[in-house]
């Protein structure tokens, strides 16, 4: 399964222990869905409600990146960005310009596969696309290019949402359900902002909530911050939290990424610094889910098995309930019509988490075109088999997901904009905080030294040293906690006799400064960070 270990291109041979590890997990997940829970999805007919049957290509795929945003909000530029190339099929614009669906996969050449022709591809994961049309599959595209970042993540492009009948009567198949189809199988849904562009259409709203059961996954961009200034970034911000807390009913508060995503110098360059630790946040967490693919998959397998077995306790309620002979359509609709009582029901007597039921109104609309009378009693055997494997055999591959972590090196994505933020000057935090000065030739606690030396001789230094009590005193006045306080001591006590001279001195009050400047302290010192007349000694101990 593993995206990171699939067979399509982009993945890296493996010998030995490892290797053996990453196919027993690969065949163990497959294995488990096939016996497992495949049997009870097709008795209760899972796949008519919920979700189509995983195929193999969904336990070989790479992670999935799923791009969304009203239009001209720039989707496809934050995909140039992270690419640093043009891709088949790309077109940029003020105006809706993406009008398709588009899969940015790596293949050894540039081209297009059509929609039709992808959802009979064995070996990508979008066959069961084929159930929206051809209206759909018209739009939709895959676009190859033999790209860096493309070997280990996919991207998929979505159309601008629009506003009004525009939105609700072109598209020609269910834009909320492609979208919740796709949710279901990335690892990171993207929900792209402009600053300038805040307000959240009915479209938008609907298609946020086609993500129900993903909060996990989503992520929101606030991207074209450089276009406003300091004090209209804050508005805008808090403006965008309060839109997004009516749309996404979670507690909990939306991770938001802020910055310009373009090749392109920055309009406002107040917060420069602000939009580079942002960026840095985001590549980081894109750059993970090739490593966290396995336990994401897992989970979705976990999240299927719990929703199959409701959905089975639900058919089967409904089929007890069904007369033999006479008034089954009266008892369909009243059956219909009390479903949020039978989901009550359904929680005491099985001891199930509400969060575990599929959303009621959505299931009474489906329901009305089914005949109850072909559903299935409880076969307590297939609840069985389901309940074994979430109890046993899912534990058992996390422990093995656990083995092959450990066994493998960190699996990250490369190439494109990943790599202009790895090292060199323009890393992010070159040359600051702790790393500053790391460099040069100069110790960098040089330059302040004459300012912390008349501080130094104030505390009475005998034989040109302070007593720890003394540094306490001055240490203090930063009002720092002293758990900070105690590792600047032991950082800067580099003989580790108790006391500080002038220079340890200097080293501790560059230390304060530099976590009252907002920077993290090293676990322990750089070299270039050590005073002069002890560097001698540390050269000679080695």
């Amino acid at each position: 399964m593993f995206s990171w270990l699939g067979k399509q291109g982009g993945g890296r041979e493996r010998g030995g222990v490892g290797s053996d590890v990453v196919q027993t997990v690969t065949g163990g997940l497959r294995d488990l869905y096939l016996r497992k829970l495949l049997p009870l999805e097709e008795h209760y007919r899972f796949h008519d409600f919920h979700s189509p049957a995983l195929e193999e290509a969904d336990f070989e795929n790479k992670p999935m990146v799923l791009l969304v945003g009203q239009y001209s909000t720039g989707k496809t530029t934050f995909i140039r960005y992270l690419l640093e190339q043009d891709f088949p099929g790309m077109r940029i614009g003020p105006e809706p310009t993406t009008d398709s669906f588009i899969a940015v996969m790596y293949g050894d050449s540039e081209g297009n596969v059509p929609g039709n022709a992808l959802v009979v591809d064995p070996k990508k994961p979008f066959r069961k696309l084929s159930r929206f049309g051809n209206a759909f599959l018209n739009r939709f595209m895959c676009s190859q290019l033999p790209n860096q970042v493309l070997k280990s993540i996919s991207i998929i492009d979505s159309p601008g949402i629009l506003s009004g009948e525009k939105q609700r009567i072109s598209r020609g198949y269910d834009f909320c359900q492609v979208l919740q189809w796709f949710a279901e199988r990335v690892d990171r849904i993207i929900l792209l902002f402009d600053a300038h562009k805040l307000d959240i259409s009915d479209e938008f709203s609907e298609a946020i909530k086609s993500f129900r059961g993903q909060d996990d996954k989503i992520r929101v961009v606030l991207n074209k911050a450089d276009q406003v200034d300091t004090q209209q970034l804050m508005r805008v911000y808090g403006a965008l939290m309060w839109s997004l807390g009516k749309v996404i009913n979670t507690p909990e508060v939306l991770r938001v990424y802020i910055g310009s995503f373009w090749a392109h110098p920055l309009r406002n360059t107040e917060n420069r610094r602000l939009f580079e630790a942002e960026a840095q946040d985001l590549f980081k967490d894109i750059q993970s889910l090739p490593q966290k693919a396995a336990v994401r998959k897992l989970n979705d397998l976990i999240k299927r098995a719990r929703l199959a077995k409701v959905h089975a306790y639900i058919i089967s309620y409904l089929k007890k309930e069904m007369p033999s002979v006479f008034g089954k359509e009266n008892k369909k609709k009243e059956l219909i019509g009390r479903l949020p009582d039978i989901y009550i029901q359904l929680q005491r007597e099985h001891h199930i988490s509400a969060g575990d039921f599929p959303e009621v109104k959505k299931m009474q609309e489906l329901l009305e075109t089914c005949d109850f009378t072909k559903f299935h009693s409880l076969k307590p055997k297939l609840i069985e088999a389901v309940d074994n494997m979430l109890a046993n055999k899912i534990a058992s591959l996390m422990s093995l997901i656990s083995q092959e972590e450990s066994n493998m090196p960190t699996e990250m994505v490369h190439g494109g904009a990943f790599d202009g933020t790895m090292a060199g000057p323009f890393g992010h935090g070159y040359g600051e905080g702790v790393k500053e000065g790391a460099d040069e030739d100069e110790w960098v606690v040089a330059k302040d030294k004459p300012a912390y030396d008349e501080i130094f001789y104030t505390l009475s230094p005998i034989n040109g040293k302070i007593s720890g009590i003394s540094a306490k005193k001055e240490m203090v006045t930063s009002k720092l906690p002293n758990s900070v306080l105690g590792k600047i001591w032991k950082l800067a006590d580099c003989d580790g006799d108790g006391m500080l001279d002038d220079e340890e001195f200097a080293l501790a009050k560059h230390l304060i400064k530099i976590k009252l400047d907002g920077y993290e302290l090293p676990g322990t010192l750089p070299s270039h960070l050590v005073p002069p007349s002890h560097r001698k000694p540390l050269q000679t101990a080695e």
